[in-house]
């Protein structure tokens, strides 16, 4: 490139591929903008609640930030000063790829909390027993951990960029290390030297160990999970597509050959690529995922209906808690009736109450270990038990009537704290609001006389609905107990045996249209591949 070439390049560069550029930048940035705003309004449904979208969304905002300066780069990149690049490469690339890291790791976090639902486990005896600083970090709770490294991986980063610019010339040719000034003969020249140089490896960092060390890692470790919810693969495609960004950004940097290719797609821009797929797995992906939710959940109720019709029964609202007893009969406990009946007996209320009443097992299992939402099952797996065992009216003048009604109430309690309280449950069934208050003014009280005050998830926040707290989850055995009526206070007043109908009756309906037929699908299929081997 001739400097007569190089001079007219400097100032805005508004040709074809400038503005191509701008209008795909905007296209894209109102897609973004589209879908974060979808997944927002959505937030309760049960695919996104798992997913925890407040670290997503953030680093994806930080992410794209940088994205849009990179792609309006080759109409400004001219104007912009050469610090005020680095400083945007510094701060806003690494902070958004490592609060993606931290959003990212939920999944493993999630599927090792829900094994607790199935009884599987995985306690470290020598995290309890170690002293020290690493010992307090080892007992922390996931959240907890996860904020250290990344506030701890932000400070060094920020740190790292401080003194790198304090330090070269580049920037400011009065103070700094000797020899790290620019040395260039037309302000063109300056400007490219001002964009290469060791001073700039550091922002890429976070971008290289995402992609070839810890999503590996990640993906190492969850190779036998096998989820509903897309998460493996949002991580798998996040990671392969974002294998080539350092390397070439370094390539198109430092190899001549690419010069050709600079002028119209400048390097960062090959960062901006993996930021894009990032953003299409991790905003795009959720999306379509509760589209199919929804369409999943009208099947069922479609399906549920003709059922109904074909069994000259009286068609309700979507909402029909049908006793369906053909089915009832007819799927029994083996796995040959998911083949052997149609998917409208399988698919009702009636077929799901038969499985959850004599084998709740393998239906328990698909949803803590595939779907992520062992919480439900085990929710009506308790509720029922506790039912069963709860004397639905007392003689007031019988001896022992006061133990009898402070042993329900207390098992009560247990349930609502393992499973609906904000403060106490690691993994909160999703209940209307109206019944969540219901019953936390029965138990409230009670459960923070015997478990403690904490603080609480409010469900009118957009994010927090999202985050649990941090007791361990109800299906282990670690689970907080109560053990005596003083500790969890009196019975309160209008306590009885159908106090957790509404709830059971909504979790039902959430299970029937959201995880049966998911599971219902996977036996199938299990068992027709075992029927072809």
């Amino acid at each position: 490139m001739s400097s007569n070439q190089d001079e007219a390049d400097m100032g805005l560069r508004l040709d074809g591929a400038g503005i191509f550029w701008g209008v795909f930048a905007t296209l894209w940035t109102a897609a973004v903008v589209s879908g974060i705003t979808y997944l927002i309004s959505n937030r309760g449904s049960p695919t996104l609640r798992i997913r925890g979208l407040c670290l997503s969304i953030c680093a994806v905002i930080l992410l794209h930030l940088y994205w849009i300066t990179v792609q309006l780069g080759y109409i400004v990149r001219n104007n912009m000063p050469g610090d005020g690049e680095y400083w945007i490469m510094g701060t806003w690339l690494p902070l958004g790829i490592a609060i993606f890291h931290a959003s990212n790791s939920r999944f493993l976090h999630v599927a090792k909390a829900q094994k607790r639902f199935v009884g599987k486990v995985e306690e470290n005896p020598e995290a309890s027993s170690s002293k020290g600083v690493f010992g307090f970090y080892r007992r922390l709770d996931h959240i907890n951990k996860m904020g250290i490294l990344v506030g701890a991986g932000i400070t060094v980063q920020i740190t790292i960029t401080i003194t790198m610019y304090l330090i070269s010339r580049k920037w400011h040719e009065s103070w700094g290390i000797p020899g790290t000034e620019v040395q260039a003969s037309t302000e063109f020249e300056r400007r490219e030297k001002m964009l290469r140089g060791w001073e700039w490896w550091h922002t890429v960092f976070w971008q290289f160990f995402w992609a070839w060390i810890f999503a590996p890692i990640i993906l190492w470790r969850s190779r036998k999970i096998y989820d509903t919810q897309g998460w493996r693969l949002q991580t798998i495609a996040c990671c392969v597509s974002s294998l080539h960004a350092s390397p070439m950004w370094l390539i198109a940097l430092y190899v001549p050959q690419m010069e050709k290719v600079n002028r119209y797609f400048i390097p960062p821009q090959w960062i901006a690529v993996s930021i894009m797929f990032i953003e299409i797995f991790t905003i795009f992906l959720p999306c379509w995922q509760v589209m199919q939710q929804q369409n999943l959940r009208q099947e069922v109720l479609d399906t549920i209906a003709q059922w109904e019709a074909k069994s000259n029964l009286p068609v309700t609202s979507g909402k029909s808690m049908i006793s369906g007893s053909t089915a009832i009969e007819s799927l029994g406990s083996k796995d040959s009736a998911f083949t052997s009946h149609s998917n409208e007996s399988i698919l009702t209320m009636g077929a799901l109450e038969h499985v959850l009443q004599r084998n709740p097992g393998p239906l328990l299992e698909f949803s803590a270990l595939q779907d992520f939402s062992g919480e439900n099952i085990a929710f009506l797996v308790a509720v029922a038990a506790w039912k069963a065992g709860f004397t639905a009216e007392l003689d007031a003048k019988e001896q022992g009537e006061g133990k009898m009604l402070n042993t329900q109430y207390e098992d009560a309690l247990r349930i609502y704290a393992d499973y609906v309280s904000s403060r106490d449950a690691e993994f909160q069934v999703n209940l209307p609001s109206t019944i969540h208050k219901k019953l936390e003014d029965m138990f409230e009280k009670s459960t923070r006389e015997a478990y403690g005050d904490r603080s609480e998830v409010n469900p009118a926040t957009p994010f927090d609905v999202l985050d649990w707290p941090r007791r361990k989850a109800s299906g282990s055995s670690n689970s907080s107990t109560i053990t005596t009526t003083e500790e969890a206070g009196q019975v309160a007043e209008g306590f009885s045996k159908t106090i957790f109908d509404e709830a059971e009756q909504s979790i039902k309906y959430l299970v029937l249209t959201n995880t049966w037929p998911k599971f219902v699908k996977q036996r199938q299929s299990s068992m027709v591949s075992s029927m072809e081997v």
